[in-house]
């Protein structure tokens, strides 16, 4: 058997500590909702990238059913729960 090299960083997903920042999706109860595809599973290398990008996708998140969103850098609590409503 051969070992192959690891892969290089445009060739594998990014790993939480190249991305640690991320939304945890709330409902108006607090419980997290499972949203598919990249609205439930984006995660940044900045906390300006994550604020930039709910931003711009909030009103995408509401309307999978999303009311709040808190910040996550890694395990620790940033900021929220923030309203996804006027």
């Amino acid at each position: 058997m051969v070992d192959l090299p690891e892969q290089p960083p445009t060739f594998r997903p990014a790993t939480p500590a190249e991305r640690p920042w991320w939304w945890r999706l709330e409902d108006a109860s607090g419980q997290e909702v499972a949203v598919e595809g990249e609205l439930g599973t984006a995660r940044f290398p900045s906390q300006g990238d994550a604020e930039s990008w709910v931003g711009e996708v909030f009103a995408d998140l509401a309307a999978e059913g999303v009311d709040a969103v808190t910040l996550f850098e890694l395990e620790r609590q940033v900021y929220g729960p923030m309203s996804l409503h006027p």
